[in-house]
């Protein structure tokens, strides 16, 4: 098992582009076991042959991931309309595809489910209390199940996502931490929202950016320790908080990402503070 210091290195399963069997093909080459898994496709098939082949690889699952369809990244705005459960139209559809992915992660013993929550805004009460009881409800059909529920980073300030997650109080809601997100999104320092946000942090994506160059558009995402994320820096900073999860990496651009991936655990194997 490859490590990072005392912190298991995983992997995002999206991150290869590939299908399942080959995804675990390519962890065996580099010798990392555990995932962060893709579940919709799971939810998908009525048959449960994908929940099966899920089943059969041999990896290790800390962590699923729930994606919605509709969801759109072409640029800021568009996913600020589109992500996780704020739009109206989708939210029937949506947390039943949630309820699944509880069921999913459950058959495949991950203690955790992550998800984009979409964009808090505190400025609109309506539409903060529509968020609030949306979000409350997949929590308690988490904890139903004993999974915890994680919001990952990005969309919003780590003082705004504090604020949410403090009003809302509920155990069974933690943090995906995605240091890359904060600058991808432009939303902050990594290092200062780590020390924000070390109380929920459950699950880290190893994943590293570049600030754009033009305010309302991406950043741009790079390979672990090629961008200002801050590597040795920020992998101290997260030693002090007391972090004791798995270091997912994830790469969502790029032309070689096994490759990528490889270099990353490289880098992260290095880190010995």
């Amino acid at each position: 098992m490859r490590q990072c210091g005392t912190w298991p290195i995983g992997v995002c399963s999206w991150s290869f582009q590939r299908e399942p069997p080959q995804v675990a093909e390519a962890m065996r080459r580099m010798g990392i076991e555990q995932v962060n898994l893709a579940v919709r496709s799971a939810m998908e098939d009525s048959g449960g042959g994908v929940l099966r082949t899920l089943q059969r690889q041999d990896w290790k699952v800390f962590c699923t991931m729930i994606d919605f369809p509709g969801e759109d990244y072409s640029t800021l705005a568009s996913i600020r309309r589109t992500g996780g459960i704020a739009p109206d139209d989708a939210w029937p559809a949506n947390r039943r595809l949630f309820q699944g992915a509880v069921k999913v992660s459950g058959e495949l013993g991950a203690p955790c489910l992550m998800m984009h929550a979409g964009f808090i805004d505190h400025s609109n009460e309506a539409y903060v209390r529509t968020f609030y009881d949306r979000l409350r409800c997949l929590a308690d059909m988490a904890a139903a199940e004993q999974i915890t529920l994680l919001l990952e980073t990005g969309q919003e300030t780590a003082a705004e996502l504090r604020e949410f997650l403090e009003r809302l109080d509920h155990p069974a809601v933690g943090v995906n931490f995605d240091p890359a997100n904060m600058i991808l999104y432009g939303k902050g320092d990594p290092l200062e929202a780590l020390s924000i946000l070390a109380p929920w942090i459950r699950h880290l994506h190893a994943k590293d950016a570049l600030v754009t160059s033009q305010p309302g558009t991406w950043g741009t995402e790079v390979c672990w320790g090629d961008g200002q994320v801050g590597g040795e820096r920020f992998l101290t900073a997260l030693r002090q908080i007391g972090f004791d999860g798995v270091l997912a990496i994830e790469r969502e651009a790029g032309n070689d990402r096994e490759g990528d991936i490889r270099l990353a655990a490289d880098r992260l194997e290095q880190f010995t503070g």
